[in-house]
Protein backbone atom coordinates (compact mmCIF):
# COMPACT_ATOMS: atom_id res chain seq x y z
CA UNK A 1 0.00 0.00 0.00
CA UNK A 2 1.59 3.30 -0.99
CA UNK A 3 1.84 6.33 1.27
CA UNK A 4 -0.90 8.91 0.80
CA UNK A 5 0.90 11.91 2.32
CA UNK A 6 4.19 13.18 3.67
CA UNK A 7 2.71 13.16 7.17
CA UNK A 8 1.95 9.46 6.87
CA UNK A 9 5.48 8.77 5.64
CA UNK A 10 6.91 10.64 8.65
CA UNK A 11 4.65 8.70 11.04
CA UNK A 12 5.82 5.39 9.60
CA UNK A 13 9.44 6.50 9.91
CA UNK A 14 8.79 7.33 13.57
CA UNK A 15 7.18 3.91 14.14
CA UNK A 16 10.21 2.28 12.49
CA UNK A 17 12.60 4.10 14.83
CA UNK A 18 10.49 3.08 17.84
CA UNK A 19 10.55 -0.54 16.63
CA UNK A 20 6.76 -0.82 16.24
CA UNK A 21 6.97 -1.80 12.57
CA UNK A 22 9.58 -3.75 10.67
CA UNK A 23 12.05 -2.33 8.18
CA UNK A 24 10.54 -4.58 5.49
CA UNK A 25 7.10 -3.02 5.99
CA UNK A 26 8.46 0.51 5.71
CA UNK A 27 10.52 -0.34 2.64
CA UNK A 28 7.55 -2.06 0.96
CA UNK A 29 5.35 1.02 1.40
CA UNK A 30 8.18 3.28 0.28
CA UNK A 31 8.83 1.17 -2.83
CA UNK A 32 5.14 1.16 -3.81
CA UNK A 33 4.92 4.93 -3.40
CA UNK A 34 7.87 5.45 -5.70
CA UNK A 35 9.04 8.98 -6.44
CA UNK A 36 5.60 10.56 -6.32
CA UNK A 37 5.20 14.09 -5.08
CA UNK A 38 2.95 13.61 -2.06
CA UNK A 39 0.78 16.27 -0.44
CA UNK A 40 1.61 17.33 3.11
CA UNK A 41 -1.76 16.09 4.36
CA UNK A 42 -4.23 13.72 2.69
CA UNK A 43 -7.72 15.09 2.14
CA UNK A 44 -10.80 13.13 3.06
CA UNK A 45 -13.00 11.95 0.27
CA UNK A 46 -16.32 13.74 0.13
CA UNK A 47 -19.46 11.65 0.19
CA UNK A 48 -21.43 11.48 -3.03
CA UNK A 49 -24.66 13.47 -2.87
CA UNK A 50 -27.68 11.33 -2.10
CA UNK A 51 -29.94 10.62 -5.03
CA UNK A 52 -33.46 11.94 -4.82
CA UNK A 53 -36.08 9.27 -4.60
CA UNK A 54 -38.81 9.79 -7.14
CA UNK A 55 -42.27 8.58 -6.42
CA UNK A 56 -43.59 6.21 -9.02
CA UNK A 57 -47.01 7.08 -10.25
CA UNK A 58 -49.74 4.65 -10.94
CA UNK A 59 -50.70 4.52 -14.58
CA UNK A 60 -54.10 6.04 -15.19
CA UNK A 61 -56.46 4.60 -17.69
CA UNK A 62 -57.03 6.63 -20.79
CA UNK A 63 -60.50 7.72 -21.81
CA UNK A 64 -60.49 5.38 -24.82
CA UNK A 65 -59.58 2.38 -22.65
CA UNK A 66 -62.40 3.23 -20.25
CA UNK A 67 -64.91 3.42 -23.11
CA UNK A 68 -63.83 0.02 -24.41
CA UNK A 69 -64.43 -1.60 -21.04
CA UNK A 70 -67.96 -0.18 -20.82
CA UNK A 71 -68.99 -1.68 -24.16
Amino acid sequence: MPFKSQAQRRKFAQLLVEGKISNETFEEWNRETGGKKLPERAKRKTAAPAKKKTKTRRKTKTASAARKRRS
